[in-house]
C-alpha cells in the first residue's frame, strides 16, 4: 500500500494505491497516518480508493478505527472512488451505512462542512 497525502481546499486527501492489507514489512499503517494528521489538529479527510485494489478484514479494520479516531475529536472522515468490488465489502459489512461514500471526489469535497 502506497499513500500519498495532499492538502485540497482544507481537506487532507490521502490517494491509496494498492492493497489495504496486514503487512508485516511495513509499521506504517492508515490508522497510523490519521492519527499523526489528528495531532496536528488537522479533522477533515477524504480516503481517494481510485487505486485500491484489494482490502482485507485488517484493511477495514483499518479504516473503521479511523473514522472512530477521527469522530472523537470532532472530525470526519469520508469516502471517495470506490470499486464495485471495494463497494461489496462495505456493503457486506454494513460499513456503507456508517461512511459517507462519494462516486465523485470533487463532490465529497463540498460535502465537508465550510469554516
Amino acid at each position: 500500500m502506497q499513500i500519498n497525502v495532499r492538502e485540497k481546499q482544507g481537506i487532507t486527501v490521502f490517494d491509496i494505491e494498492g492493497e489495504i492489507r496486514r503487512s508485516e514489512a511495513s509499521n506504517i499503517t492508515l490508522h497510523r497516518i490519521i492519527k499523526n494528521q489528528l495531532d496536528e489538529n488537522k479533522k477533515k479527510f477524504l480516503l481517494n480508493m481510485n487505486k485500491v485494489e484489494f482490502i482485507d478484514s485488517f484493511g477495514v479494520g483499518e479504516i473503521l478505527a479511523s473514522y472512530i479516531s477521527t469522530q472523537n475529536v470532532g472530525g470526519s472522515l469520508k469516502l471517495t472512488n470506490i470499486s464495485k468490488k471495494l463497494s461489496l465489502v462495505f456493503q457486506v459489512t454494513m460499513l456503507s451505512k456508517v461512511f459517507e461514500i462519494f462516486d465523485d471526489e470533487e463532490k465529497a469535497l463540498e460535502s465537508f462542512p465550510k469554516e
